[in-house]
């Protein structure tokens, strides 16, 4: 009797798992561009090349990627190592040739980051419906990984929300409505577009490396309300100078990270962290080229980048 009860309660079980798994794939949209896309928004970019290169006009470049090191401040259980010895020691030719490399040791979110379409789901269901029971495996993703994204070349913008609260390093928690990002937008003299980049300034990463507990317990960032504007305005990539992109604490305790959920399984959005991007605050360079073509590790679901733009 007990073995048919726990059968049951088995058997209970599972069709409760499988309802709920189906009901998120059903709360997960296709994709517009069919059910084999991988890429998102970034299918976009094909119309944006050509109109972004013409803001080109100085040929000054920008590095918005940090340095990464050992003591670089991370999510939660990530870190970063890397190890540089000589395989061979010796000498080799009359020329004597000799060559040293690097091993990585460590979790590919750590510093600036692309995180892809694999990284975020609803409930184990991610883009296009893509479920991570079918993609996931130890040796990387089958679907989604970020060696299936073309380079992000096209046209970028910043918003100092740094200047809009008056704020050297804007508080935690601090949510970014679509009225302070039109009325920032409007004081740049700039407007946001189908294809684009769309980075915040904040000022968070001036606590790293002085004060990395504060840094990691939170940080400002757009709200839901936002995230469905800027998706519906066809931008094809987000980010921050944090390393939450969204407002934490968010502005609703029951959720967690509604917004980056939301930006990869909604809106095929890719979401950029820890962006460097004070120098093109410092010379008003509002809108500009934005070129990344990131590391192409198969089955990756987010690596380290260094995009550039160029003004």
């Amino acid at each position: 009797m007990k073995t048919i009860v726990n059968t049951l309660k088995t058997m209970a079980l599972a069709a409760t798992l499988f309802t709920a798994l189906n009901t998120n794939a059903q709360q997960v949209p296709t994709s517009p561009y069919g059910a084999d896309d991988e890429i998102g928004a970034l299918n976009l970019l094909e119309e944006t090349v050509l109109d972004a290169v013409k803001l080109v006009k100085k040929g000054k470049v920008y590095r918005l990627g940090m340095v990464v090191n050992a003591e670089t401040a991370a999510f939660r259980h990530r870190y970063f190592h890397i190890e540089t010895l000589q395989p061979e020691t010796a000498a080799a030719g009359s020329n004597k040739f000799t060559y040293v490399d690097d091993q990585l040791i460590g979790w590919t979110g750590v510093g600036s980051q692309i995180n892809g379409l694999a990284h975020y789901g609803r409930d184990n269901v991610h883009y296009n419906g893509h479920k991570v029971e079918d993609f996931l495996t130890v040796s990387g993703v089958k679907k989604l990984g970020l060696e299936k994204l073309p380079p992000i070349v096209t046209r970028g913008i910043v918003l100092d929300m740094r200047s809009y609260y008056n704020q050297d390093i804007v508080k935690e928690g601090t949510v970014f409505t679509v009225e302070d990002i039109e009325k920032v937008a409007k004081k740049q003299g700039i407007e946001i577009r189908k294809g684009d980049v769309v980075l915040f300034y904040t000022g968070w990463t001036k606590l790293m490396g002085k004060d990395d507990k504060r840094y990691l317990a939170g940080g400002p960032g757009i709200g839901t309300e936002a995230a469905h504007y800027l998706g519906k305005k066809g931008i094809v990539a987000a980010g921050a100078d944090n390393w939450s992109f969204e407002a934490v604490p968010h502005e609703n305790s029951e959720l967690s990270f509604p917004v980056n959920q939301m930006m990869a399984t909604e809106y095929g959005v890719q979401v950029l962290e820890n962006i460097l991007v004070d120098e093109l605050v410092e010379d008003k360079a509002w809108e500009f080229l934005f070129v990344l073509g990131h590391p192409l590790y198969e089955g990756s679901t987010q690596v380290q980048i260094n995009p550039v733009a160029i003004k």
